[in-house]
């Protein structure tokens, strides 16, 4: 049960699936049981996304791709257009020159497109390029797109001891598990996920329930009674853990987020859970478990504050669009019209409009372990004393 502003009871069940439950359920009604009955969402969102050979993203399904035809449910950056990861490709060479390594680290590579397109911009400069990628079917994937790339590209399950080079991640952070705190005006409560039988003798199903809770937003604000909203704990050790284990090096995220001042408005009730499917959107994560993505907005504020308290120092932050123009954009947007690529030009237009993707998109650059250098994705239009 979850209260509303006047500490009335509501149930806010969900159907999770048909009569017969899948495999994944059955392992998240485990989980829940073992909890004691009661799951924090963001192991719910774990177990959804990330369990092995049953998650959304272990299993052999063509999650990304432009079009619903493809058999996708959403496109990133990369497919859109190659000339994403040409743009990018000239921020991470300038990384590795000033950081003097020679290799370039994916997170979470996706199909391997953004990954083709930096070994091809980057060519010899590079001498390996390494993917860290949890998913067996997503690193077949990637395989098969890199053959050409011979032994220069290796995969690992699990962050190395040690490091150097340019870590880059592009829609990494906003798959990380949230967790999900509810106001009901008086008091915060954790919302979490226990199993419910929809009707006597059915499949149990997945409904949510909150419990009160010590945690809090990063900001006082005045949330209006029914605000639900996400922090963002695992995206932050995450960053921890890398800056533990980059000696030397430069990092780049690119993802879809806003500074604290503007993720916990009071007008953002809802916060920012979506769910994606066949290239289409919802709000409801417990339905269809596995068969869709679940993602949150990134908090950029946390983010950089974490990786400053970690030993980062935070070179840049700006949209999307202005880091793609400030890394050549325009100029290879030119040299595709002249050739008549047009379907390059179609998808890097998204890639910079403002209402596409070239402003709920940012980017994040940051350096350890080397001095700071002026990053040419952030020479205008930085804004990082929003942070």
């Amino acid at each position: 049960m979850t209260q509303d502003g006047n500490g009335a009871q509501q149930d806010r069940s969900v159907s999770a699936g048909p009569s017969a439950p899948s495999p994944l359920l059955r392992l998240v009604l485990r989980a829940i049981d073992a909890a004691g009955g009661w799951l924090p969402f963001d192991r719910c969102m774990a177990l959804a996304l990330y369990a092995p050979g049953l998650g959304y993203y272990s299993r052999a399904d063509r999650q990304f791709g432009a079009m619903p035809s493809s058999g996708s449910d959403f496109v990133t950056a990369p497919e859109l257009s190659p000339l994403f990861g040409a743009s990018l490709a000239r921020q991470v060479d300038q990384a590795l020159q000033a950081t003097a390594t020679d290799e370039v680290w994916e997170f979470g590579a996706g199909s391997g497109a953004l990954a083709a397109q930096l070994l091809s911009g980057l060519g010899d400069r590079l001498a390996r390029y390494s993917i860290v990628e949890l998913s067996a079917a997503l690193r077949a994937r990637q395989r098969a797109t890199l053959a050409p790339y011979g032994d220069r590209v290796r995969w690992l399950d699990a962050l190395p001891e040690a490091m150097r080079g340019v870590v880059v991640g592009n829609e990494l952070l906003d798959a990380m598990p949230v967790q999900l705190l509810a106001w009901d005006g008086a008091a915060w409560f954790e919302r979490g996920v226990v199993a419910a039988p929809e009707h006597p003798g059915e499949t149990a199903a997945l409904r949510f329930e909150d419990r009160p809770t010590a945690l809090r937003p990063p900001v006082e604000a005045d949330f209006v009674p029914g605000s639900l909203t996400e922090i963002h704990p695992q995206a932050q050790a995450f960053v921890h853990a890398l800056a533990d284990r980059l000696q030397c090096g430069a990092a780049f995220f690119i993802d879809y987020g806003f500074p604290e001042s503007e993720y916990y408005l009071p007008e953002r009730v809802g916060g920012t859970l979506m769910c994606h499917r066949a290239h289409r959107a919802d709000t409801d994560p417990l339905a269809d478990v596995g068969e869709k993505d679940i993602t949150a907005h990134v908090d950029f504020s946390g983010i950089a504050l974490a990786a400053q308290e970690a030993g980062f120092e935070v070179l840049g932050y700006t949209s999307q669009a202005r880091f793609l123009l400030n890394c050549g954009l325009a100029t290879k947007l030119e040299q595709a019209q002249q050739r008549g690529d047009w379907p390059a030009v179609a998808g890097a237009q998204k890639l910079i409009a403002e209402h596409e993707m070239g402003e709920l998109f940012k980017v994040i650059g940051l350096v350890k372990g080397a001095p700071a250098f002026d990053a040419i994705g952030f020479v205008a239009g930085d804004r990082s004393h929003r942070l």
